[in-house]
């Protein structure tokens, strides 16, 4: 396993250029197998999972997911402060921020965005509440590929660019979550469940967020600075890849219902109608046929 591990690090090494050394010995940072491992056994429980629940009860989870929510939240929201505050203290530069340009200063940046690599692990547990709760129809293709893609993504950023440019992304993402989690928090209560409207502008949010990542990205590669192009190349391709799956998302699960739910509408205003019409024309014939003729009297 060791040499194993050697010549996997020797390979990234050749491919990616030296390694960033302030974040040698952080938990789950110095090997890519354990992050590797998990991604395995998150697919494997995608794949396997809904198949053991296919003939058992679905849990409700219901506690545990307002104690889950909450807490990507807060972890969410601690993670969009520190990022702000960061940025703006280090005076990074929108347009291009290198990974050593600020010095010490850039640890706060590195220290907040392991959180943030950390935060991709915690969020398997999306999934598996739906495979609990037999939710199967929310585990598509862009949730899966969300998901695992995200954190061996960010193995890889924490290895090598783990500040810098690295943060714009990952700051809009913390805002979007904060929207996101309190939201399926809320959602967890039956009670809140009629007083929230504001789903379908999560996806919006999401949509704009990597709109604007591949425009400051884009940024870094018309004005160069010290940051890897390679790695501003990569998050441009990972960014359309995403608008592509949640925009596809976004028509199936709004317009195309919408639509879909306007002609049912449509459909039922026309039976009720034709319904009504019948309705008159068989009451009248019950009417007739319940009318007895009088016994005639005898006297």
């Amino acid at each position: 396993m060791e040499h194993f591990d050697a010549s996997l690090s020797t390979y990234f090494r050749a491919l990616l250029g030296p390694r960033d050394t302030r974040v040698k010995g952080w938990f789950l940072l110095d090997n890519y197998i354990p992050t590797f491992i998990c991604s395995v056994i998150y697919l494997l429980i995608v794949w396997l999972g809904p198949k053991y629940m296919k003939n058992r009860q679905p849990f409700s989870c219901r506690g545990i997911l307002v104690v889950y929510n909450l807490g990507l939240t807060l972890l969410s929201l601690y993670m969009f402060y520190e990022l702000v505050t960061g940025v703006w203290e280090n005076s990074y530069n929108f347009f291009c921020q290198g990974t050593r340009s600020a010095g010490e200063a850039d640890m706060k940046i590195v220290r907040v965005l392991w959180w943030y690599y950390f935060s991709k692990l915690i969020e398997f547990m999306d999934t598996f509440f739906f495979i609990l709760r037999k939710n199967n129809h929310q585990i598509t293709v862009l949730h899966v590929y969300h998901h695992a893609s995200m954190l061996n993504i960010w193995w890889f950023v924490m290895n090598w660019v783990p500040c810098g440019h690295s943060y714009f992304g990952a700051t809009l993402n913390s805002f979007i979550h904060v929207l996101m989690y309190s939201y399926y928090g809320l959602s967890s209560v039956p009670s809140m469940r009629p007083y929230l409207w504001w789903k379908k502008y999560i996806t919006q949010g999401q949509l704009l967020q990597f709109v604007l990542t591949i425009i400051q990205t884009s940024c870094g590669v018309i004005w160069p600075c010290t940051f890897p192009l390679g790695w501003l190349y990569f998050q441009i391709g990972y960014m359309i890849s995403l608008i592509a799956l949640f925009t596809n998302f976004y028509i199936q699960t709004y317009h195309k219902k919408s639509a879909s739910r306007r002609k049912e509408r449509l459909k039922e205003h026309q039976n009720g109608s034709v319904a009504a019409v019948n309705g008159h024309t068989s009451s009248f014939s019950s009417l007739e046929n319940n009318v007895k003729p009088r016994k005639q009297r005898k006297d």
